[in-house]
């Protein structure tokens, strides 16, 4: 890839927009929207119309097909698609393409921090100024050769990469002796628990697991979504029930297996109990910490990982220890 290429991906998006754009409402009908379009002097290319609400806010979008062949008296509130993919206006050309290859839209919307309609890029814009590619044959090689190009991008230097990607190799370095060091103050407890060596590493693997799971469909969900306070607090309601039934279930199956193997009863209560703390505390740092970073604009997909699982560990490895000291001391 050529610097120049390079230095357009970092561009911001809004240098790649259209405003040539009119926005529907959702009382309006199909008939009195294609009225307004008639007025308005629109772009050649049209793939999609967006809806606001009556304070401008895009709250829908109407594919250009669905618009043509409903009826004249339906309303456009009862056509669109409420789920819409937005750009934000603070992302780069690299953000964009991105989306372009996760979503594979023909157009995607540009809104600002009140999710304003501030313009909208399209997949040809990106191809003509980022790709010097125009008029493709085939729109799936477009997707196809955006990821190329991105993949490019990504490795074009060792060094920056290197630069990138270690300072958060750091985290696990720090989680890592802040566990060994939560070990030592608990040492004693596990000399006289010899059992608690045993499940350590499959309540670390558990507590590990569930928190990537849940930060990768965070990572994911971000893509489309700005992560607001109102977003998050949506997430954090649907992701606290999951939580609670991921933790009770793999600490109830725990509960079981210890309860069967070793009939001590309050010992497998205590372990099982500290897995669905450290599973419910794993799954929600697996949506907290992603959404911080990327409102703090940082890249989750390089420091959510490190960061996540080692706050996992260390929450894990409190909720164990603590446990067994209170509640198993010989």
């Amino acid at each position: 890839m050529s610097t120049s290429q390079q230095r357009r991906f970092e561009e911001p998006i809004t240098n790649h927009t259209r405003t040539d754009f009119t926005l529907l409402r959702q009382e309006w009908t199909v008939q009195e929207a294609i009225e307004d379009l008639r007025r308005a002097n629109l772009a050649e290319k049209i793939f999609y119309f967006y809806v606001a609400d009556a304070d401008g806010r895009l709250v829908g979008v109407v594919p250009t097909r669905r618009l043509l062949i409903s009826g004249a008296d339906q309303r456009i509130g009862e056509l669109m698609l409420r789920r819409v993919v937005a750009i934000p206006q603070t992302a780069t050309v690299f953000d964009a393409c991105e989306f372009f290859v996760l979503h594979k839209f023909f157009a995607l919307p540009v809104v600002d921090e009140q999710r304003r309609l501030v313009g909208i890029v399209d997949i040809s814009l990106v191809t003509d100024e980022v790709l010097e590619v125009s008029d493709p044959e085939d729109v799936e090689n477009v997707f196809e050769a955006l990821g190329f190009h991105m993949a490019n991008l990504v490795n074009a230097s060792s060094m920056k990469a290197f630069r990138y990607r270690f300072p958060w190799l750091l985290v696990t370095i720090l989680s890592g002796t802040t566990a060994a060091l939560i070990s030592g103050m608990f040492q004693k407890t596990l000399a006289e628990l010899l059992i608690l060596s045993f499940f350590l590493p499959m309540v670390l693997g558990l507590g590990e697991s569930v928190g990537m799971q849940s930060m990768a469909l965070t990572i994911q969900a971000l893509k489309a979504n700005r992560p607001t306070f109102r977003w998050y607090a949506q997430a954090f309601r649907r992701e606290a029930p999951i939580a609670g039934m991921l933790g009770v279930a793999s600490g109830g199956i725990v509960t079981m297996l210890l309860w069967v193997w070793r009939h001590q009863f309050g010992t497998a209560l205590a372990i099982g109990g500290s897995v669905v703390l450290s599973l419910g505390t794993a799954c929600l740092l697996g949506l907290s910490i992603p959404s911080l970073l990327h409102a703090l604009k940082l890249d989750p997909k390089i420091s959510a990982g490190p960061v996540t699982l080692a706050l996992a560990d260390i929450a894990t490895l409190l909720f164990y220890f603590g446990a067994a000291s209170v509640f198993l001391r010989p």
